[in-house]
């Protein structure tokens, strides 16, 4: 009987969630269930100040202290990796479990399938984790991602409400539900059963070219142009803040003068070069832009698979 491996971090439960809904049809068959957990645990909900705090470990990847966990088995036939994305980044447990050494152990030579819950940019992070499986001698057959289909600038503002209140409800009455809508989630198990027949033969050709052919992954040319820029300035951002405390400044300006910034940059800045890029450059980017989502589309998978 086919061994599977399903782990992963959430701190809200909706990601949870979806994979209880994404390996309902994969009972048949021997399914091992991880939930991972950092020491300490974060807070649900959030405080802003220890939201942001996170972001300059997160960026650099720097691993945290998990609590104690244990797999049953010492090899798996698949691996299901479930995350979210902070700061453009594997959330800070994920990209830990990825370093931790007894789950190197199992990635290697071990088919990795993603399943990512996200607000809505996930291409960075998932570069992060493609690489980090690889490193461990893994490889990637699948990449299934959920977000937030609500317009960039209203998924944040709830998106915030949300991870600030534990209030998964419209902020005010008037801004959209936060999170992967119910619908979704619900319809992860869809993708779940179209995992079966690749899962029975040991051979994944064609996974991903399925999941894309039913809605399992979409990338929009504006969040493609956002990412493109936005991750090297949060490494600057890390690198800068981390400096400063190693000097003796205070961490909690910095981060605050993060904050400001990040919301400066999402409500000012980012519409008015989207605008731009939109309105200028895109007409001339098209060839380029079907190359990038070509590219996040298959991150690991095309080497080995396609």
């Amino acid at each position: 009987m086919k061994k599977i491996l399903c782990v992963n971090y959430s701190q809200s439960g909706q990601l949870d969630e979806i994979l209880d809904r994404f390996t309902e049809p994969l009972k048949a068959f021997q399914l091992e269930r991880v939930k991972i957990k950092p020491q300490p645990a974060y807070p649900f909900p959030w405080s802003a100040g220890n939201f942001y705090d996170g972001m300059p470990e997160t960026v650099q990847e720097t691993p945290m202290e998990l609590q104690p966990f244990s797999f049953k088995e010492t090899h798996y036939d698949l691996i299901i990796l479930g995350y979210q994305p902070w700061f453009l980044s594997p959330s800070l447990p994920t990209s830990s479990l990825l370093k931790h050494p007894d789950f190197m152990e199992r990635l290697k030579d071990t088919p990795v399938m993603t399943i990512i819950g996200a607000r809505n940019m996930s291409l960075n992070a998932h570069d992060s984790v493609v690489n980090l499986v690889e490193a461990a001698g893994g490889h990637m057959v699948g990449n299934y991602a959920l977000v937030d289909r609500a317009p960039n600038q209203l998924s944040a503002i709830s998106i915030v409400h949300w991870m600030m209140t534990g209030k998964k409800t419209r902020k005010w009455g008037i801004f959209p539900l936060p999170g992967v809508s119910q619908e979704d989630i619900d319809g992860a198990t869809t993708f779940g059963q179209l995992l079966v027949p690749y899962l029975e033969k040991g051979n994944y050709t064609g996974l991903q070219d399925q999941i894309i052919r039913e809605g399992g992954l979409r990338i929009q040319t504006s969040i493609l142009f956002i990412e493109g820029k936005a991750k090297k300035i949060f490494r600057i951002w890390a690198k800068l803040i981390l400096k400063k405390e190693a000097q003796g400044k205070s961490r909690r300006f910095w981060i605050a003068f993060f904050r400001f910034y990040l919301n400066f940059a999402l409500f000012i800045v980012a519409p008015i070069l989207l605008l731009l890029y939109t309105l200028l450059m895109r007409p001339f980017l098209g060839t380029k832009i079907r190359a990038k989502k070509q590219r996040y589309s298959f991150l690991g998978i095309h080497r080995i698979q396609r």
